[in-house]
């Protein structure tokens, strides 16, 4: 994303032929940020001679560059046009003597590998790095090996990793592990073994997250189960699950398909309320929108997404002559695009890397970027405050990057800071933003607010959230029911981590004087915290309040009261909530139950202590092995239902299948 950027086959290795010692002894005192540029360059040019008709010769000329390295290396593996093209160029790294591949190297090259359905390579690969060919490279790990293989295509090789990983383990493997397996089933075409999936990560005790939650949508889009996914995609919220431009980009595309626009243009104002900035791969379901009579709600929309112009492209001629590769100057003297032959590409660039080689923000650096004339857009902004670690080095480029020629911050950018600051704990620098966008009349998103106020929670700034969220109707407008109830739980959970039990508890109070009822898991999280706390009376307070809003415990919301009072050890007030879930038809997981078991034997409670093993000695069999469900997020009650909707649109009975879960899940 360079200004200047028109680039010859003959220009780059007659670039990095004269540069070649300049590096030898200039490398040591050569800033990152001048660094990352000389890399940035060196990719572009393999990027552009792999697309090429280039004789290897020119590769190898490039690549004999002293400043290859495995990070270019790497990269231009990453960017290559196909795998075969990636192949090719590691097969000419090895005339490179002076290079050796790393980590990073390594496992862009079984990816590659992957993609390309090389198994028995791939295979070779993974063998020889866990066997130690390679010097200086860890263990290819399991979710590694599985991802691999996942992206093979091989079926038997991802589950025989799967099954490896979990002997090893005492409890479930990662969730991520059952997304793999999931969405390898859906691409397979093996539908009920994909509901399978889910079933068993939620019964093994695995928290589906938002990319599970992808898995699910992209497996109802595909058989057109429109109002399934949209019904899906709705209840995320409420799951304190974050909806992400995947999810909107996969819906928007299938109702725009179906001709369903009403529907397209409400998802189009969800993501506006939820602060995410629109992927190019809506731009065509926009077009539409735009033809069909929507152009004012697609119009801006559509502006975000072009490539910006001021952005060159590189650019690689394929027919050229003698004559043309002698002149460097000519080379970039703004021909781009005569040639029909010609190559074009925008200029690579790495967020993460540009961050990390201004993680220090010296003026040294600045002046470097400044000069680097790079074409700063909303989203690249956004990407490079993500990537910054530094509180104080994001505050500086924000404040930089307003200044900078064609750039002015919009909410996305600014949502972007706010929310980094937050989470790193720098309340006044917050304010001041809040202030600044509340004087040009600009709202957040609720997602910022929210996010907000659970970061201020990990820097145990309670104050701060109570401050934001008492000022919420004017930094983001008026909030609809479902929305107060889940600002309400962040702030609630932020302020039990702060321990302020004192505020919650009064937060709590007027929550339900305002007509919002704190949903299941809210009231689980915070009957934990106070048990913890050794605050029993403020516990059955909460209990009762659940009864109060005619709401039934779940299953782990009673697994919840049983560890926390055996925890206090007040093992006869859980031996009383056991009770109360058996006389609810309902059933502890095991580990609930020995813990049980084990705090009435502590205390002296034999006799009570066999009486709960008689109790689920019938039952031993068919206690879960986990009670679904987590604190402050996801009910017991949410994950059923998402698994009644899911099976129903893939399994023929779907009927007993949900019987058969639900009794798991719940009993």
């Amino acid at each position: 994303m360079y200004s200047t950027s028109i680039y010859t086959a003959s220009a780059f290795c007659k670039n990095f032929t004269l540069q070649a010692c300049y590096f030898s002894w200039g490398a040591r005192n050569m800033s990152k940020m001048s660094l990352y540029l000389q890399r940035a360059k060196l990719i572009d040019s393999i990027r552009l001679c792999l697309r090429s008709n280039a004789p290897d010769s020119s590769l190898i000329t490039i690549l004999r560059s002293p400043s290859l390295d495995s990070f270019v290396v790497a990269n231009a593996l990453r960017s290559a046009p196909s795998p075969l093209s990636a192949l090719h160029l590691i097969e000419n790294l090895k005339k490179i003597e002076t290079f050796s591949h790393t980590q990073e190297t390594l496992h862009a090259l079984a990816k590659i590998l992957a993609k390309s359905g090389q198994t028995r390579k791939l295979g070779a690969l993974i063998d020889a790095i866990n066997t130690g060919k390679f010097t200086n490279v860890a263990y290819a790990s399991f979710m590694d090996r599985m991802r691999w293989y996942a992206a093979a295509g091989d079926l038997t090789e991802v589950s025989g990793v799967w099954h490896e990983w979990r002997r090893t383990l005492d409890k479930h493997p990662c969730t991520e592990s059952y997304n793999v397996v999931m969405k390898l089933f859906v691409e397979k075409g093996m539908d009920a073994e994909a509901v399978k999936v889910f079933c068993r990560m939620v019964e093994e005790g695995a928290l589906p997250n938002c990319r599970t939650y992808t898995v699910i949508i992209q497996h109802l889009v595909k058989f057109e189960k429109l109002d399934s996914a949209l019904k899906l995609f709705k209840m995320l919220p409420l799951m304190r699950i974050r909806r992400t431009s995947m999810q909107y980009s996969m819906l928007v595309e299938a109702f725009t398909s179906a001709n369903k626009l009403e529907v397209v243009k409400i998802l189009l104002n969800e993501m506006r309320a939820d602060g995410i900035l629109p992927g190019r791969a809506m731009l065509m379901s926009l077009k539409v929108m735009k033809e069909a009579g929507y152009g004012e709600e697609a119009d801006e929309l559509i502006k975000e997404m072009m490539p910006d112009e001021r952005i060159k492209s590189i650019c690689y001629s394929l027919v050229s002559n003698e004559d043309d590769v002698d002149d460097e100057d000519e080379g970039a003297s703004g021909l781009c695009g005569v040639d029909k032959d010609e190559v074009q590409l925008k200029p690579w660039l790495d967020p993460a890397a540009l961050a990390s080689a201004l993680k220090h923000w010296e003026d040294e650096e600045v002046v470097v970027l400044e000069a680097a004339n790079i074409m700063w857009t909303s989203r690249l902004v956004c990407k490079l405050i993500r990537n910054f670690k530094s509180p104080e080095t994001a505050w500086e480029f924000f404040c930089w990057v307003a200044h900078q020629p064609g750039f002015v911050h919009d909410i996305y950018s600014v949502s972007r800071m706010i929310a980094k600051l937050a989470r790193l704990g720098c309340v006044q620098l917050v304010e001041q933003l809040l202030f600044k966008i509340n004087r040009e009349g600009m709202l957040l998103s609720f997602s910022t607010i929210r996010l907000i106020i659970d970061s201020y929670g990990f820097s145990r700034r309670g104050d701060a959230a109570l401050e934001i969220f008492q000022n919420v109707r004017t930094i983001c407008g008026p909030l609809s029911q479902n929305s107060q109830l889940i600002l309400y739980s962040s702030l609630l959970r932020t302020l039990a981590k702060c321990q302020m039990n004192g505020e919650a508890f009064d937060i709590l109070e007027e929550m339900m004087l305002r007509g919002v009822c704190p949903d299941v898991q809210t009231f689980s999280g915070l009957m934990h915290h106070y048990a913890l706390q050794g605050d029993i009376k403020t516990v059955q307070r909460i209990f009762a309040m659940v009864r109060q809003c005619d709401l039934e415990p779940d299953a782990y919301m009673y697994k919840i009261l049983i560890c926390a009072y055996c925890k206090c050890e007040r093992a006869s007030l859980a031996l009383k909530i056991f009770e109360d879930m058996r006389n609810s038809q309902l059933m502890p997981d095991a580990a609930t139950k020995q813990t049980l078991v084990k705090s009435l034997w502590k205390e002296g409670k034999i006799r009570e202590a066999a009486r709960v093993e008689e109790m689920t000695e019938e039952a031993v069999d068919n206690l879960p092995l986990a009670l679904p469900g987590h604190l402050y997020t996801v009910s017991n009650a949410d994950l059923i239902m998402v698994y009644r909707l899911y099976s129903g649109c893939f399994t023929e009975c779907p009927g007993k299948e949900i019987r058969e879960t639900e009794s798991v899940v719940s009993a």
